[in-house]
């Protein structure tokens, strides 16, 4: 079934309910940039909350659409409902108060319907988004520590999971170029291609594929933190974010003299 039939259909069977006040299509499809491959994001208000009444005329309306084979009920978040159709259509909804829609905005949405007219009363436009300052200092902080893991991994001789480590520090590292592109809709986890800058790309796809063994493992360990600390110092500063100074060179410190490595870039 194609989105627009899914939508239909799911606003068909939820307009004429008395707790479904408004309902609309939030994420790619609710500010346009929704292609074959997006999931349909809804955002729900009902004076209810996430009940399980609302749950179960959510269940009753996606159902409509086809066979639901995944449904996850207010299981990662409070408000949050996933469900994937037998032919791999997903709709996620996230259920909310009218006083809790009201802090969306207009330019994330669009209404399917909207019996009390909350939509105009919403701003125009969300603020820009920017990670806070403690968020970024943890991420730097757990760079590091992962970094500094690898002289465990190294010790024991646990390329397996020094495998596992250098896929952390790669989404630390995307998280990072992502905030430098200042994107203003940063989508779901599958957008990397329209949030990262061409050099961008060109600088995580040159960067050393995990193998499990001692010297890719280091190398890799290596290469990721010339990536990352650098421009997350670079970040730091421009932002007033105190950088850890006395955990990286503790951390550098001890990898040294365990495995005889330097740090791999210029202060």
């Amino acid at each position: 079934m194609d989105a627009e039939t899914v939508i239909s259909t799911i606003a068909g069977a939820l307009r004429d309910q008395p707790a479904v006040r408004a309902l609309f299509l939030s994420g790619s499809h609710g500010n346009g940039r929704a292609d074959a491959y997006s999931d349909i994001d809804f955002l729900l208000v009902t004076p209810d909350g996430p009940s399980d009444g609302v749950a179960a005329l959510w269940r009753d309306a996606v159902a409509r659409t086809g066979e639901i084979v995944l449904w996850r009920d207010r299981v990662v978040r409070p408000a949050l409902i996933n469900a994937i159709t037998a032919d791999w259509t997903r709709t996620d909804v996230i259920l909310l108060t009218p006083e809790q829609a009201g802090t969306y905005a207009q330019d994330g949405l669009s209404p399917v319907f909207d019996h009390d007219g909350l939509y105009p009363q919403l701003p125009k436009a969300a603020p820009q988004a920017q990670m806070p300052p403690a968020r970024l200092r943890y991420q730097v902080e757990e760079f590091i520590r992962i970094l500094g893991l690898l002289h465990l991994a190294a010790g024991r001789e646990e390329y397996i999971n020094g495998v596992a480590g250098v896929f952390h520090l790669r989404n630390l590292l995307v998280e990072l170029l992502v905030e430098e592109t200042t994107a203003p809709d940063r989508g779901g986890a599958l957008h990397l291609n329209r949030l990262l800058t061409e050099e961008q790309k060109a600088l995580v796809a040159g960067l050393p594929a995990p193998e499990a063994n001692r010297g890719a493992m280091i190398a890799a360990h290596m290469a990721y933190a010339a990536a990352y600390l650098p421009r997350a110092r670079r970040m730091a500063r421009a932002r007033g974010v105190d950088w850890p100074e006395r955990f990286e060179a503790a951390t550098w410190a001890r990898l040294a003299e365990a495995l005889g490595v330097e740090r791999p870039y210029e202060m």
